[in-house]
């Protein structure tokens, strides 16, 4: 088999970076490669997952109140397993998981870094075959190194993330992470079993020609995220014509569309949901830096998703992210500049 060197796997560009910062520990390289690692394991199942005992409910509820799906455990264990075992993670909060978890050892006692992830988002969609995926955000922890990570650990507003990331299981499985030096798509090759960089330096285009939201909520929404999505509808010929709507269900898949395409992605705080839906620590924070280093932006309407302190572990916000261009859109809109 002939290998094209001029493909680089996660293993080799991350240790390509290394050699660009000569000081740096290769903690957090290590701690991307767990993961990676871990979302081939999990990849593995969800590509069978229609021809064994692994698709359907487990008769469990999360902190949620939603119910949990056999790949949501499956998921779950192989993240929080692979991430023990190394010697780059201290400890985990999972959406799955009441509280945080800390790896209570001396090898993990001495690492510097806490990871928060959403194990598989848009589960309930497994049995539709629609794609999913796992989410996380990365956190230098701000205890002392030497002893048990704490709460606050995990309590950190999300411009705190050294990184963050996705995959998704889809037409093909993909992992995008971002650093502050930029974002990096990678797609397994399963002649080889490794992810390989596919799509360097990702940039989200400053404007793009998709809108996404649960439409069937409109009549729920605020008054001003009613009148842009009627902007979005009628924009005039002269400005390209109206949007498109596009909406999966499924946040990675929406929002990773969105990142490669431009686009806008909307989900507001509606009449029976007054505190938003979206997990600020496992969703909003990861996908916002990710949005945020590739030249897009995020907020709750109000606010800066990133500058966000949180209070609690599940804490839920309304969501907005995409294009730069667009979000400035929507923003003259929830201002309330534009008239009723």
């Amino acid at each position: 088999m002939i290998v094209n060197r001029q493909i680089r796997t996660l293993d080799e560009f991350t240790i390509q970076q290394l050699r660009d910062f000569p000081n740096a520990t290769g903690e957090l390289s290590s701690l991307l490669r767990d993961i990676g690692l871990a979302a081939k394991r999990v990849n593995v199942e969800v590509s069978k997952a229609g021809l064994v005992d692994i698709l359907g409910d487990a008769n469990l509820v999360n902190v949620q109140g939603e119910d949990v799906k056999k790949l949501d455990i499956y998921a779950n264990t192989q993240l929080m397993g692979v991430l023990k075992h190394g010697i780059s993670c201290a400890g985990i909060a999972s959406e799955e998981f009441d509280d945080f978890i800390a790896f209570n050892d001396p090898v993990s006692n001495q690492s510097k870094y806490v990871v928060l992830f959403d194990p598989l988002d848009g589960s309930s969609n497994i049995d539709a075959n629609v794609s999913i995926g796992t989410i996380f955000g990365v956190y230098r922890r701000v205890s002392e190194k030497g002893s048990p990570v704490t709460r606050e650990d995990f309590l950190q507003p999300g411009i705190r993330q050294v990184a963050a990331g996705y995959i998704v299981y889809g037409s093909s499985t993909m992992l995008v992470y971002a650093t502050r030096r930029g974002v990096n798509g990678f797609t397994l090759d399963p002649s080889i079993g490794e992810f390989s960089l596919s799509h360097p330096d990702i940039k989200c285009p400053p404007h793009g020609r998709i809108y996404s939201v649960n439409h069937g909520n409109f009549h729920r929404f605020e008054r001003g995220v009613q009148q842009y999505i009627d902007h979005c509808q009628r924009k005039d010929e002269t400005n390209g014509g109206p949007y498109t709507q596009r909406y999966i269900g499924s946040l990675v898949s929406d929002l990773h569309r969105n990142l490669i395409k431009g686009g806008i992605f909307l989900y507001p705080v509606t009449t029976d949901m007054p505190g938003g839906k979206l997990r600020l620590m496992y969703e909003c924070n990861p996908f916002a830096f990710i949005l945020e280093v590739a030249g897009g932006r995020a907020t709750d309407g109000k606010r800066r998703i990133l500058d966000i302190q949180p209070t609690g572990l599940h804490q839920r916000e309304p969501f907005f992210i995409g294009s730069r261009g667009m979000m400035d859109e929507l923003d003259s809109f929830l201002d309330g500049a534009v008239p009723a």
